[in-house]
């Protein structure tokens, strides 16, 4: 059996005024640890996203009539409530997985050495979102779904997607200023398709919101716009997004761009492709629940590529501590 470490007094204190750097001081995880938790995060971001889609899809998304509570007298959902409330009350349960793993990736972050405040930072950034999303997903249910806050909670969602990305980036980058890949012109091309894609993601709530899936059984207040006219203004931006897509890869192709971003935008061309198929498939079926869900799943992984794609035209190369034990033996092999 390993010791138990002795903690004074002193220690408590510590702990008690600063857990972080308590941690810290004892704890040193590898670099691939930490990628591992910030790989997590970004999978219950997205996870809390597609389980959201499903309390909505089944109608469940006043299963628990209120909030915090689940009713005005039970934390938890009753029996009486029925299966409704139990996956609106599971939704509600996995977002504290979700703070779980958020919590996680800060602590390895932060416990990280050398410290890189930048990564931590990106850390308690999803926190903040998370509990923002939170209070907003409270407020979605007193007003009983309004659409417009719904389109809101996943848009913040979105945007929670957006920091888990960039942190789990990062996790593989060192911290020198990004060197870039490829020339102002296809920086700024990439930057036109990220816009371009936040504004397919704001019409796709829009859809949902005047579409038929209310989420809940009862009458629910739609956004007052023709379904089907928002329906082919999205398909249109989805196909201004694929066309953009293959006009970067073209271009990095023709300007000889590193294989890094190559890859990323075919891997975002090849998804693009399979969310819009989906997207069809869903529109001429009228709207079946599963392939809904499917269709919000395929969302993430469209903003996913997306960032990833703009990520991958430039590059941070990692920088290796000099630790002394290692100044020590370079030393001798030099003498």
């Amino acid at each position: 059996m390993e010791p138990v470490p002795n903690v004074t007094r002193a220690d408590a204190a510590q702990a008690v005024r600063n857990p972080l750097a308590f941690i810290a001081e004892r704890w040193t995880p590898s670099p691939r640890t930490v990628q591992r938790a910030a790989l997590a995060a970004l999978v219950m971001a997205v996870l809390i996203v597609v389980t959201g889609g499903a309390v909505r899809l089944t109608g469940s998304g006043l299963g628990c009539p209120t909030w915090p509570k689940c009713t005005d007298d039970s934390l938890t959902t009753t029996s009486a409530m029925g299966v409704h409330g139990v996956i609106e009350f599971g939704n509600r349960m996995l977002t504290y997985v979700l703070c779980a793993a958020v919590g996680w990736a800060i602590i390895a972050a932060r416990s990280q050495k050398p410290y890189r405040r930048s990564l931590t930072r990106l850390g308690w950034a999803q926190f903040w979102v998370v509990m923002g999303n939170a209070v907003l997903g409270g407020v979605v249910v007193l007003v009983g779904l309004n659409p417009y806050t719904v389109a809101a909670h996943f848009l913040l969602s979105t945007a929670l997607i957006a920091v888990a990305t960039v942190m789990w980036q990062r996790t593989r980058e060192g911290d020198d200023a990004p060197r870039p890949l490829v020339g102002k012109p296809v920086q700024q091309m990439a930057w036109i398709l990220v816009a371009v894609t936040v504004l397919l993601i704001a019409v796709g709530t829009v859809v949902t919101g005047a579409g038929p899936h209310a989420g809940d059984s009862s009458e629910v207040e739609r956004i007052p716009l023709n379904w089907e006219n928002v329906t082919k203004l999205h398909a249109v931006l989805a196909w201004i997004v694929v066309t953009m897509t293959f006009a970067l890869w073209f271009v990095l192709r023709a300007v000889d761009a590193p294989k890094g971003p190559l890859h990323r935008t075919r891997d975002l061309f090849l998804v693009l492709l399979a969310q819009g198929g989906i997207g069809y498939v869903q529109y001429f079926t009228d709207l079946p629940e599963v392939l809904v869900g499917l269709h919000m799943f395929g969302s993430c992984l469209v903003w996913i590529a997306t960032l990833r794609v703009l990520l991958a035209l430039r590059e941070r190369p990692e920088v290796v501590a000099d630790l002394p034990a290692q100044s020590t033996q370079s030393s001798l092999t030099r003498a």
